[in-house]
């Protein structure tokens, strides 16, 4: 059955996150003159990276509102007890950085110019609505997607089907016409296979690395690769 449609993952996917984030926590540990507590910029960066995914992952299993990982977040990155308005006055200086720090990669517009003519395209993000459109907007691509669908608002996240079936149902397609994008190989690319879609995985740092994509796992390097993968899928 033909594909008519690709639905993208945002963070890592479409969007810069890690290089963002990278960038901004290193710039607010050092205005913050705590950098110093760590071995290297590496180690620093690598800390607040740990600590965002753990909390994110509390929060996407339900420990924690949105809001409330952030100050969670907040409190261990700035090492003592913080108010809640502490908390959320601390992380709002680090967002401030990170907006300064938003890039879509360069491979993307390209890449969705070549594939628009034929294929149709969705956003579906483990995040909330309005912090990705606000995000899609900065970096010029929100008006490039059909439908934009994010857990906080569905109530449910991948690699749960649910959320790739609510991405299907609001380009009105059936998941076997729908392949998935995104940069993760267990909950964006095998998650969207189990749910019935075509998963892919985006594997943007693996170029020297074939043998990394895990058994039956579709893999590309780039967004530039999609269209031939595309076609072979619909041959």
């Amino acid at each position: 059955m033909r594909i008519l449609a690709v639905v993208w993952d945002i963070d890592d996917t479409i969007f810069d996150h890690s290089g963002a984030e990278r960038r901004a926590a290193l710039e607010y540990l050092t205005a913050r003159g705590l950098l110093g507590r760590y071995a290297s910029p590496a180690a620093a960066a690598a800390h607040w990276h740990a600590v965002s995914e753990e909390y994110v992952d509390r929060y996407l299993a339900g420990e924690f509102t949105f809001v409330d990982q952030r100050r969670e977040r907040a409190r261990v990155l700035a090492g003592r007890p913080l108010t809640d308005a502490e908390a959320d006055a601390w992380m709002a200086g680090y967002l401030a950085a990170y907006r300064r720090h938003w890039r879509v990669f360069p491979d993307v517009v390209p890449a969705l110019d070549g594939l628009t003519p034929r294929w149709r395209h969705g956003l579906l993000s483990n995040n909330s609505t309005p912090h990705q459109e606000d995000k899609l907007r900065a970096i010029g691509v929100h008006d490039r997607f059909e439908a934009l669908v994010c857990s906080e608002e569905l109530g449910v996240a991948k690699p749960a089907a649910g959320a790739f079936h609510a991405a299907c149902a609001a380009l009105a397609l059936p998941p076997e016409r729908v392949v998935y994008v995104g940069d993760r190989p267990d909950t964006d690319a095998a998650a969207a296979d189990a749910a019935g879609l075509t998963g892919v995985w985006l594997d943007r740092g693996g170029a020297e690395a074939p043998g990394r994509a895990p058994a039956g796992v579709r893999r590309i390097t780039s967004p530039a690769q999609l269209a031939v993968l595309l076609d072979t899928l619909d041959s």
